[in-house]
């Protein structure tokens, strides 16, 4: 069988899947999942020295270290995922719920029912995480999902899927629910983003490129998430040792994720007091800044920051930094260079705070806490399929509500229109 009959198979399995899907009770699908969370840790051993398989090559090519972080299956990675799946499992099942009902005047009463999007296909790279997260989340939601995972983790999907088949297989899924495409050739992409026919949604996760390339190629529907450039502004006043720990962890915990800090803003009436302290807890963490003209004057160890850094997602331990006049430069700043993802303030005033979060656009705008908040589990989603930057038809972490989407139902008694 050719490659592309290979695909369009799938996304015909896939469909038919689909149909099943959306009918299933909780009950059955809540098994399933607490089934593949079983047999990931029965299949723990084999999933690790595939994944083993992957990290070694990537080293080899001479991937980054934030992409072998994210492409490593380590013991708490596997038991994220399998936590992952039993919290989605007792997540309230959204379809089938009816909402904003009411009674027309000619008498029929009508409503909004939840149901399942179809059939979503997902186009990640390094995060062999995703492939459980994504399924999980799908079959809660009643979905079938097709996996096209990058190369880099080729074996770590595999086996990966292989465990998901075996769970869903023993709870009577139907076993195009859940499809991994089995090979690493970039022409099954393509090929996958033209099945207008069967697939009903697109969700890319990795490099800026890669969801560039898949919005241009795709006759699909696409959530797009190009990059993380989040911000952290330090107003005037502020809990400035409290700004340093936020900072800090916002930057420094995990730079090679989205929703790691990028840029810090500074008020110019703390910028003084507040760089020095933030400057040796970042350097004992191994930050480099890039600085404004007012930062390197401050701080004359900085690298001068250019043109090109404002925008930049480093996912590195690289901070751009830039002292600003006040709260509205600082969030002229953020519309000229974020990315609709993650932005921060950190303040004492609460009126300002209400500004804040009502003025800048973000999936999330948080008050006094670190970036790295956005997260499907963070915010009670439990695993998410990503973050979407874009709002439509989600904005922010898409748990399993937002793999559903609603349609109107109505009950009459013989109304006719006149």
């Amino acid at each position: 069988m050719s490659l592309e009959n290979q695909i369009i198979e799938i996304a015909k399995q896939a469909r038919a899947a689909a149909r099943i899907m959306a009918a299933l009770p909780a009950e059955q699908k809540n098994r399933a999942l607490f089934t593949i969370a079983r047999q990931l840790e029965k299949d723990k051993e084999e999933i690790q020295a595939e994944n083993e398989k992957d990290v070694a090559a990537a080293r080899e090519n001479g991937l980054s270290d934030a992409m072998i972080d994210r492409l490593t299956i380590t013991d708490k990675v596997l038991d994220g995922m399998v936590n992952g799946l039993k919290y989605v499992a007792g997540l309230e099942d959204p379809v089938g719920t009816l909402s904003d009902s009411s009674i027309r005047p000619n008498g029929i009463e009508m409503a909004r029912m939840r149901i399942p999007l179809g059939v979503i296909g997902i186009i990640y790279e390094s995060r062999p995480n995703v492939t459980v997260d994504a399924a999980g989340l799908c079959l809660k939601a009643g979905n079938a999902v097709i996996l096209r995972g990058g190369s880099e983790a080729i074996y770590s999907n595999q086996a990966l899927a292989r465990s998901i088949e075996q769970g869903i297989a023993t709870e009577g899924l139907p076993a195009g629910a859940v499809q991994v495409i089995p090979t690493s050739d970039r022409a099954a992409v393509d090929m996958m983003l033209k099945q207008e026919e069967y697939i009903d949604l697109i969700i890319p996760r990795g490099g800026e490129g890669l969801i560039r390339h898949v919005v241009a190629a795709s006759s699909i529907p696409v959530l797009k998430h190009y990059k993380g450039v989040c911000h952290a502004y330090v107003d005037d006043p502020a809990d400035l040792d409290m700004g340093v720990s936020i900072v800090l962890n916002a930057k420094a915990q995990r730079p090679g994720v989205c929703n790691a800090l990028e840029t810090l803003l500074v008020h110019e009436g703390v910028a003084q007091q507040f760089l020095p302290m933030a400057h040796t807890a970042l350097a004992d963490a191994g930050v480099t800044l890039k600085g404004c003209p007012k930062t390197c004057e401050i701080l004359p160890d900085a690298v001068p920051a250019t043109e090109a850094d404002w925008p930049m997602e480093y996912l590195n331990l690289t901070l751009a930094v830039k002292v600003v006049k006040d709260m509205d430069d600082a969030m002229a700043h953020i519309a000229a260079y974020g990315s609709n993802h993650t932005e921060a303030i950190i303040t004492t005033d609460l009126n300002r705070s209400r500004r804040f979060i009502r003025e800048v656009d973000a999936s999330l705008v948080i008050v006094n806490a670190s970036t790295r908040f956005n997260d499907g589990g963070e915010l009670g989603l439990g695993a998410e399929m990503g973050i979407s930057t874009s709002k439509l038809h989600a904005y922010g972490p898409m748990g399993i509500k937002e793999l559903t989407t609603t349609k109107f139902v109505a009950w009459g008694n013989g109304q006719i229109r006149s």
